[in-house]
């Protein structure tokens, strides 16, 4: 049927994912999931249960903020994400200290006592969607994405409004509480549902080529979790030309490219690139049907 997601299936261990929209029980790390037959098991489940746990903390302070400071004119930064910083930094540091650490708030972490162990870093993000957390807005989550070797090959996104975790190994499929997703299999573009962000003097045009060509441009104000959306196929399609960073993409491109999207960066090469600069990050991922049409239109000049 057009507009249909795939039924539910089982997958087996490195294939690509074909399964729809999971349900939103919690399910323990330590249960037997899909993620249990990765070769990154153990720091997918670390992401999983660390990811949680500091949703916990945003969840405890969600709408009882006593400070709000302003980083920018647009971007602002809570005591939540601070907190929920210090978890996840000190959980890695505990369980993995040969690691080295990105995070958002207090940037690069070299390994406590050696380097990083064959290029492993932990890329997080503690709150992404702040000016919706502080608005009161429930929509934001905890991106923890696990990187070797420049290649994320890990990570967890967290909405501990919904207790979803989006998840995924480079080696196995996209996960929604331990349960196969799969991402959007509609035969038309035309029904496309997107996560739309352009920037530019000729933004204004090249919206408006896309939306003629889509159902309808949504814009959530959390970058990690609309592109995991793509995941479960709740956004057809995700579009944004920059503003992210390194740790909006780690964790939420592989669950999109894992659950059967093509990702890329917003100008068609690699979707991860560990030297782009801070905020300069812009990410196309949508079923591969698609992808070459929405890359044209979102770049045309």
């Amino acid at each position: 049927m057009t507009g249909s997601r795939r039924p539910t299936e089982s997958t087996a261990p490195g294939d690509a994912p074909r399964a729809s929209r999971s349900a939103t029980s919690p399910v323990s790390a330590a249960a037997p999931t899909s993620e249990s037959a990765s070769a990154w098991s153990a720091e997918l489940a670390f992401a999983i249960d660390t990811a949680a746990a500091a949703g916990a903390i945003l969840m405890d302070h969600y709408e009882q903020l006593e400070r709000i400071d302003y980083k920018s004119a647009r971007d602002v930064v809570t005591e939540a994400d601070h907190l929920s910083e210090a978890l996840v930094i000190a959980a890695i540091r505990d369980r993995f200290p040969g690691d080295a650490i990105l995070a958002e708030e207090s940037g690069a972490h070299a390994a406590r006592d050696a380097r990083p162990v064959n290029g492993r870093v932990w890329v997080i993000d503690p709150l992404d969607g702040t000016v919706n957390y502080a608005n009161g807005l429930p929509v934001f989550c905890v991106s923890i994405g696990f990187v070797v070797d420049g290649r994320p090959v890990a990570g967890a996104v967290r909405d501990p409004t919904r207790a979803e975790t989006f998840a995924a190994a480079a080696d196995g499929p996209a996960t929604l509480n331990g349960r196969a997703i799969g991402s959007s299999t509609k035969d038309k573009l035309s029904d496309g549902v997107i996560s739309l962000s352009l920037a530019g003097r000729s933004a204004p045009s090249r919206g408006r080529a896309i939306r003629r060509e889509i159902r309808i441009a949504r814009s959530m104000g959390s970058a990690s979790l609309a592109l995991a959306y793509v995941g479960n196929g709740r956004f057809d399609a995700f579009v944004q030309e920059s503003g992210m960073s390194a740790w909006d993409v780690a964790a939420a491109g592989l669950v999109a490219e894992r659950a059967g999207a093509t990702v890329t960066a917003f100008d068609g090469s690699a979707w991860y690139d560990p030297v782009r600069p801070t905020r300069t990050v812009g990410t196309i991922a949508a079923p591969a049907a698609f992808h070459a049409r929405l890359l044209a239109l979102a770049n045309r000049r």
